[in-house]
Parts: structure tokens; sequence; C-alpha cells
């Protein structure tokens, strides 16, 4: 039994009985409490976003145009860049920008889409660069969602875009 025991002090004639409290009561709340706070709590689930992932099989080797596809560079200072040309045609007059305050990116990636000549083969891909940040890599997935389109990619920046990049940053 837990109990606190004080010294018995003499004033004048008096003599004054000890006191003794006892403290197995306030434990046995204090365990009561802890338990009921435990059970009673909801504790944080982690937020995930879904990324769909190609089945496995056999590649069915379908060359893209770059009609069907759309390109979207991450770069830094929220700077967005979007085209839809080959390593031939890329040049800084077809390197697109935009960022998430001004047009929408669903909206850009919509009308691509719009205009793509096999719609059933439309690709959206995201190339974050070193400087991109993850929150707007984030927001490119959340966009690619509003624009319902289920055929996204997420690859490095080949060396042929990072010099049209590099040229746009400057």
């Amino acid at each position: 039994m837990a109990e606190i025991a004080v010294q018995e002090k003499q004033i004048g004639r008096q003599k004054k009985k000890p006191i003794r409290v006892d403290m197995t009561p306030m434990v046995d709340l204090g365990f009561l409490l802890i338990t009921f706070f435990m059970f009673t709590t909801n504790f944080t689930k982690p937020n995930v976003m879904d990324l769909g992932l190609p089945a496995k099989g056999p590649t069915t080797g379908i060359v893209m145009d770059q009609k069907n596809q759309i390109t979207f560079i991450l770069g830094k200072d929220n700077r967005i860049f979007y085209h839809q040309s080959n390593e031939k045609d890329l040049n800084v007059n077809n390197l697109k920008e935009t960022d998430f305050s001004g047009v929408k990116v669903s909206q850009i990636i919509s009308e691509a889409y719009s205009k793509a000549p096999k719609k059933e083969i439309f690709t959206v891909i995201v190339k974050p660069t070193d400087e991109a940040n993850y929150k707007n890599f984030v927001d490119i997935l959340d966009n690619i969602a509003i624009a319902k389109k289920e055929r996204y990619g997420v690859t490095d920046i080949k060396p042929w875009e990072t010099k049209v990049y590099e040229n746009m940053t400057k």
C-alpha cells in the first residue's frame, strides 16, 4: 500500500496525530485514465497516394507518337514546363511554361488529350528535375487525377530536355 506519512509535530500542549494519505486509489485512478484514453484515442492514419502500376508481362512494343503524349518537366521555384515534342523538334519555342496559379494543368492535359490521334494510348509523362520539390510532384499527380487520365508515367529527364530546360531557366 502506498502512503505518505508526515512527521508528528508538537504545538503547545496538544499533540497532533500524524497525517496519513493513502495513495493507492490515486494510482488506480491514474491507470484507469491512461487505459481509457489509450482505448478511445483515434490514431492518425498515414495519408497515402494510390499509384496505378502497370501489370507485369511482356511489353506490347507500342511506339508512342509525340501527339499521343504530353510531358511535364517540374523545375525549381514552382515552375512547370510542358511539351509534345521529340528530341529533334524540342526547342525553347515549343517548351511552354505554366504554374499552378495560372492555366490549370488539368486543362492542359485535357486539351492535349482532345488533340491526340489515338486517345486509348494517350499518356502523361512527368519528369521532375533535381531542383523540383515534392509538393509540385504531388500537385501534378493530383491534376492528372482531376483530368481523369489513368495512363501516366514518372521518369528521369532526358539530356536533350535538360539542355532546353536550362536554356529556359537562365
